[in-house]
């Protein structure tokens, strides 16, 4: 499953070119206005191919980003994703079924009101846990599909509509401690659709340790009203290539969590020799039934998973990711094969005044 694991909100034709025109629009605006304050354009280009069960799915995927600064205190940004994807269908014609999403992921507007207070406004990644805000992108990410409770605490979308604040409560030599609220309205659009809730998080990061630990917390305030509860601990030790992230989520339905590891050695040359560009990448994940409700995205029963990966780290901001997967489960278990290549691409939309 590509990510993000949440749903997806298909778009006609019509409204992906309607999508594009307003993120045009906003970049024409910021030049105008502010010439020196140059929009960044990012993002990845992929293709993946994901067998699983013997049926294999091919998926090429554009995930461009834009950040649009306006003036020293607001910013623009959103994320878009545009893929095709190409299945296996069985019957009395097999053959490949198509299916294509357009839309945007996010678009945001920031306003840094203090050192300490940065709001925001627009429709938004919710700040439940740190996967969604931090790994999704397809060419950040060590995997081609997310953790199996990625969608817990995320209220379907992964996204929220209003308004968030956010900063660095507390930022000493030692230790910094930051923070996010947020408030989300209900929507029923295709493009804007949410929840409507509130929730949080809180982290503490101790730079000498390079540890990060935080608790998060959101409740959906309609239809029935459920609490979803989140931790997450990330550890990067100093003068290694060694990366330990992990996250616990808690629904009204069902738990889960997941414990993720890579490294790259540098010592055969460095992290650009042939050798240093190999990535391993392990991960544990496990989910676990409360209930028999269907409310959530998690599997109907208690589910283990393993995934080993292989990466490997091209020059130029190109990824090669392929891994393997063994899925348990009382329903059956199940081999995952992914395989995968990512461009990242970073440039300003056009060249920015000397100051």
């Amino acid at each position: 499953m590509l990510r993000p694991t949440f749903t997806l909100r298909p778009q006609t034709t019509a409204r992906s070119i309607l999508c594009l025109g307003i993120a045009v629009a906003v970049l024409a605006t910021a030049r105008f206005g502010f010439a020196q304050d140059t929009p960044l354009l990012s993002g990845g280009v992929g293709f993946f191919s994901n067998t699983n069960g013997g049926n294999t799915t091919y998926m090429p995927i554009i995930e461009p980003l834009v950040a649009a600064p306006l003036g020293n205190h607001l910013m623009v940004e959103s994320r878009a994703a545009i893929l095709e994807s190409f299945s296996p269908q069985f019957g009395s014609d097999p053959g490949y079924d198509h299916t294509h999403f357009a839309g945007f992921t996010y678009l945001q507007g920031d306003i840094v009101i203090t050192p300490h207070i940065t709001v925001v406004a627009g429709d938004y990644l919710l700040p439940f846990n740190v996967y969604n805000e931090r790994l999704s992108p397809i060419w950040i990410g060590n995997f081609q599909d997310g953790p199996l409770i990625a969608s817990v605490g995320q209220f379907s979308v992964g996204s929220g509509l209003g308004g968030m604040i956010r900063g660095n409560a507390i930022s000493r030599g030692k230790y910094s401690v930051d923070y996010s609220y947020f408030y989300s309205v209900r929507s029923s659009n295709q493009q804007f659709g949410s929840a409507h809730g509130n929730g949080g998080r809180v982290s503490l990061y101790l730079p000498d340790q390079r540890l990060e630990v935080g608790l998060s917390y959101d409740r959906i305030l309609q239809g029935i009203h459920e609490n979803f509860y989140g931790a997450h601990v990330w550890w990067e030790p100093k003068d290694t290539a060694f990366r330990l992230r992990s996250e616990f989520a808690r629904g009204h339905h069902a738990q889960g969590y997941w414990v993720e590891a890579d490294y790259r050695t540098k010592a055969f040359g460095g992290l650009d020799s042939a050798i240093g560009r190999i990535e391993p990448v392990f991960r544990i994940q496990q989910t676990f039934r409360r209930d028999n409700a269907a409310s959530d995205s998690l599997p109907s029963v208690n589910t283990q998973r393993i995934d080993f990966g292989l990466d490997y780290n091209l020059p130029h901001n190109t990824r090669i990711l392929t891994s393997y997967s063994r899925q348990f489960a009382s329903t059956g278990n199940v081999n995952i094969w992914e395989t995968g290549i990512v461009y990242r691409f970073l440039f300003p939309a056009w060249k920015g005044k000397q100051p």
